[in-house]
């Protein structure tokens, strides 16, 4: 895919009260902010994401929106309710 810009998680936590700024860069994801443990969840599951992803051969740029929503629920990230029901 020749793009200028590629598809990212994006974690913002935003329970910190120790004035410690918090931010880990991984492939396909950017995390911001957060209490230690907070923070820690966050890199957890977007590692978790991310070995998804391998593990069906794609990148993030290249799964749909409902593979999104699938993957993302399976790893216990909460995902936008079907309004339908």
């Amino acid at each position: 895919m020749n793009r200028l810009y590629k598809k990212i998680l994006l974690g913002l936590g935003l329970d910190s009260k120790d004035g410690h700024i918090r931010m880990t860069k991984g492939e396909n994801f950017r995390l911001y902010g957060g209490s230690k443990a907070t923070h820690e969840v966050m890199q957890e599951k977007a590692i978790k994401f991310n070995e998804c992803l391998s593990k069906k051969g794609v990148t993030l740029d290249e799964i749909s929106k409902d593979e999104f929503i699938d993957i993302a629920s399976k790893i216990g990230l909460e995902t936008p309710k079907d309004k339908s029901k």
